[in-house]
């Protein structure tokens, strides 16, 4: 049974079939009658009844009437439309009324620039301030100054006494060995320099250890007793050996005149520690020399010094004819270059340099308990603007010896200690 209408399945008859694709036949295929859809009648979602014949058709809703919108209209196609973004089409489902996303709001980037600044601005502030206590609390407040009785006058600027000892506390037996210190008991003076800063610059005046002074009157730092001038002359070394900081201040202040404000003291341990906390220290040898009492091995020219080398180099002096001259000298042209490796961006804006550099210095600095870390830091600025060129450096005047003593010239070291306590510019020469 042949189920589709006249014109679209066989030819009638059942004869000839029709002329349409794969047909053998060269008449051309006649015109196909087509059925006519008929829409929309019923109302709305109704589809028209089927013609007898011919199988049931989907509905088309309501025709191409006035209801119809193809959407070109109103540009919700390719184009227009407040919903659209980036050329697309963005459906908004928290809008139903327009049925498209509202523009993303430009970002404000003057308030980002603020956050951002302020947060830095905290963080910089926290770390700050942590680290100004985490480096209070490392600095060693042992000295007291008020013990020293018959002090001179205050003058204008600030005096650093600057001493550093054979102190072998916290070392072990290999770190004895290894930096050649020997294991004496008790502790003395290796270095000892007066660091003067004012208005006029700053001055680093060293103190020869073998320096010929009087011990004065002074009160026992530990028992409190009284003991009276018996004028002992002795080398300065031997006033920290008999009683210790408070002692040496005294008897440099009798010696010279000078009112010292603050004391800082390091011992060989903590000062090998320093350098090598820095890497090492570049120096330019313009001789070479050994000394096997400190260990000193060195050639001439440019090189870096490890922590035992460098406090070898700062020890030795039987290598020298002018033994404690010389030993001053180098010692000062070491804090130099000591300072400037410290002072670098490289070793300041690197915190896995900077902080175990402060650390070790720290632990191992005892300072006078009215010490603080301002006056810390403007002690060791001012010390490496002189060593750089930028102050005054010298030894004490000598004018000769006695039984292997070294006297001070009386008149030099009068007129320099005025200059200092006026804050006028230096013009004494040292040896």
């Amino acid at each position: 049974m042949n189920d589709w209408p006249e014109g679209w399945g066989e030819s009638q008859g059942g004869g000839d079939r029709g002329y349409g694709r794969g047909s053998a036949s060269a008449r051309p295929e006649g015109a196909r009658a087509m059925p006519h859809v008929q829409r929309g009648q019923g109302g709305p979602g109704r589809s028209a009844p089927p013609r007898p014949g011919v199988p049931a058709q989907p509905s088309y809703g309501d025709g191409y009437g006035d209801q119809y919108d193809s959407g070109y209209n109103t540009g919700q196609v390719y184009g227009g439309g407040g919903g659209r973004r980036g050329g697309g089409y963005v459906p908004n489902d928290d809008d139903p009324a327009d049925g498209y996303a509202p523009p993303r709001p430009r970002p404000n980037w003057g308030r980002r620039i603020r956050r951002t600044l302020v947060t830095l601005v905290v963080l910089l502030l926290g770390v700050s301030i942590g680290t100004y206590f985490w480096a209070d609390s490392k600095l060693h407040r042992d000295v007291d100054l008020s013990k020293v009785i018959e002090r001179p006058e205050t003058g204008s600027g600030t005096n650093y006494l600057i001493v550093g000892t054979d102190s072998r506390q916290g070392m072990t037996a290999a770190d004895k060995k290894r930096l050649h210190t020997g294991s004496a008991e008790g502790k003395r003076t290796d270095t000892m320099m007066i660091l003067h800063t004012g208005s006029n610059g700053s001055t680093m005046i060293s103190l020869p250890r073998d320096s010929n002074v009087t011990i004065p009157s002074y009160k026992g730092s530990a028992s409190g007793k009284l003991y009276p001038n018996q004028g002992r002359q002795v080398k300065l070394n031997a006033a920290y050996a008999e009683d210790g900081p408070e002692l040496l201040v005294r008897t440099v202040e009798y010696n010279t005149g000078l009112h010292i404000d603050h004391y800082a003291e390091i011992g060989f341990g903590g000062f090998a520690k320093i350098v090598d906390a820095v890497g090492g220290v570049d120096m330019d040898l313009k001789q070479g020399f050994k000394d096997k009492w400190s260990g000193a091995d060195f050639k001439a020219g440019k090189q870096t010094l490890n922590g035992q080398q460098a406090l070898a180099f700062v020890r030795t002096r039987h290598a020298f004819a002018a033994s404690d001259l010389q030993r001053t000298k180098n010692q000062q042209a070491f804090l130099s270059a000591l300072a400037h490796q410290v002072a670098t961006p490289s070793t300041v804006m690197n915190p896995f340099k900077l902080y175990p550099t402060m650390g070790a210095g720290l632990d191992s600095l005892v300072v006078d308990k009215d010490m603080s870390l301002f006056n810390l830091g403007s002690m060791f600025w001012a010390m490496k603007g002189v060593t750089s060129g930028d102050g005054k450096s010298m030894n004490m005047p000598v004018s000769g010896s006695v039984g292997g003593n070294l006297l001070w010239d009386k008149a030099k070291v009068k007129q320099l200690v005025a200059e200092l306590k006026n804050d006028d510019k230096v013009t004494v020469s040292g040896n």
